[in-house]
């Protein structure tokens, strides 16, 4: 099965992008922002809160940073008038991080004024290793000047992640707390800088979890193993962690009964809504970063037509 569903996940960039989307509308809002509002007020209805995501990453010239800037300065005036309980997640690489690291904090800081001027929060996602040292240098300037507004994400797979956030502790104040998404990590990565086993893995998520509980971060559990959802819950017990100081985060589409069973032991949800003409790369990098997926696009043939 194993070998069936790696070579689906190869040969899904060469498959007609109608095909695709059968697969892919399972776990993407749409490809409008007409799309991801549908989809974040229908979450909104069933109780949970959501993060937007316009599809898109590694750019080569930077006036796509440009266009992609304008795209979520929009995307934030619609969703608030919208009246969306909702954030927003953007990749610095969009922004042309890898082509001209102040151009991009100029973009990305004029994101977050936006999102701030609504009263609202904006979370920097990270992406592969040699964008980190790049995007911990962008968070700690952007928090310096919006301490409520922004957010970064750490992924626990990075044998570097708890050092990192004991070296970001200094931005930890009074009242403002750190508030970093937590999640296990997805991009490839040598095995002398990322572990590589699940339960090592999920060792270390939830080392860096109970660190940041006892240290009054605020924590974003991004996670859809349940063994990982468990430990949280001890955690949470353990440090007797008000409800206000965390809530857990999933990918839309993805593991819905869990997702609902969060919400029904009274947690907060929130779920990461990707949208945008970009659906197509987003997709077949998922399908490659998990190629247990590949039985979804058989379903998606055979069940849906």
């Amino acid at each position: 099965m194993m070998l069936l569903n790696k070579m689906i996940a190869g040969m899904l960039p060469f498959m007609p992008k109608s095909f695709v989307w059968l697969f892919s509308k399972r776990y993407i809002a749409g490809k409008k922002i007409e799309d991801a509002v549908a989809v974040s007020r229908q979450l909104n209805e069933e109780g949970m809160m959501v993060t937007i995501d316009l599809l898109g990453e590694f750019i080569t010239r930077l006036d796509q940073a440009e266009a992609n800037k304008n795209e979520y300065l929009e995307i934030i005036e619609t969703i608030q008038a919208a009246n969306i309980n909702g954030n927003y997640s953007l990749k610095p690489t969009m922004f042309g991080l890898l082509l001209d690291k102040e151009v991009a904090y100029k973009y990305i800081r004029e994101i977050v004024a936006k999102a701030a001027s609504f009263n609202n929060f904006v979370r920097v996602d990270m992406e592969d290793s040699q964008c980190v040292d790049l995007e911990i240098e962008l968070f700690r300037k952007l928090k310096a000047e919006f301490p409520k507004n922004v957010g970064l994400v750490l992924q626990a797979y990075l044998k570097r992640t708890k050092g990192d956030i004991k070296n970001m502790l200094d931005l930890q104040k009074e009242g403002v707390p750190v508030n970093y998404r937590l999640c296990k990590g997805i991009y490839v990565e040598p095995a002398e800088i990322a572990y590589k086993k699940y339960e090592v893995i999920n060792e270390h998520f939830l080392e860096d979890l109970e660190y940041m509980f006892q240290n009054g971060i605020y924590a974003a559990i991004a996670t859809h193993d349940k063994p990982l959802v468990e430990g949280a819950y001890k955690l949470i017990e353990k440090y007797k962690v008000p409800k206000h100081m965390y809530e857990f985060q999933m990918l839309y589409g993805v593991t819905p009964q869990l997702r609902k069973s969060i919400v029904d032991d009274g947690h907060r949800m929130r779920i990461y809504v990707p949208y945008g003409e970009q659906w197509f790369a987003y997709s077949t990098r998922r399908l490659k970063e998990n190629p247990g997926m590949a039985m979804d696009i058989i379903k998606a043939l055979f069940v849906r037509g």
